[in-house]
């Protein structure tokens, strides 16, 4: 199964489903991915930065990528996933190439892209 950067994927992430956006592809089976979350209420300002997904993706409830910037003393939590094709259930939709740039700025600033 070919899979192209910027697709959202349902997929099985650690035995249960979620939702995620494939960054890249890694080899002909193993996708990087983002995993898609709830909105923080709130945001650590300058720690927690999001970008925000919803129906023009293919969700079918607002969600986001969300990134936890480095500083000193603190560890980024990260979302970012590897996952084999068979791990990854039904295309639910794909991001449009600015929301893709969006995400990729969004992965560069917290030092993962």
């Amino acid at each position: 199964m070919r899979v192209t950067p910027g697709e959202v994927w349902w997929a099985r992430v650690n035995e249960e489903r979620a939702v995620v956006v494939v960054l890249s592809t890694i080899e002909d089976d193993d996708a990087r991915a983002i995993i898609v979350v709830p909105p923080a209420e709130n945001p650590n300002e300058g720690v927690l930065v999001e970008v925000r997904l919803g129906a023009a993706e293919g969700l079918a409830a607002e969600g986001v990528v969300r990134v936890a910037l480095p500083r000193p003393g603190f560890i980024p939590c990260q979302w970012l996933v590897t996952l084999s094709s068979e791990q990854l259930i039904e295309r639910v939709g794909a991001l449009s190439p600015e929301k893709l740039s969006e995400v990729d700025d969004l992965l560069r600033r917290g030092g993962l892209g």
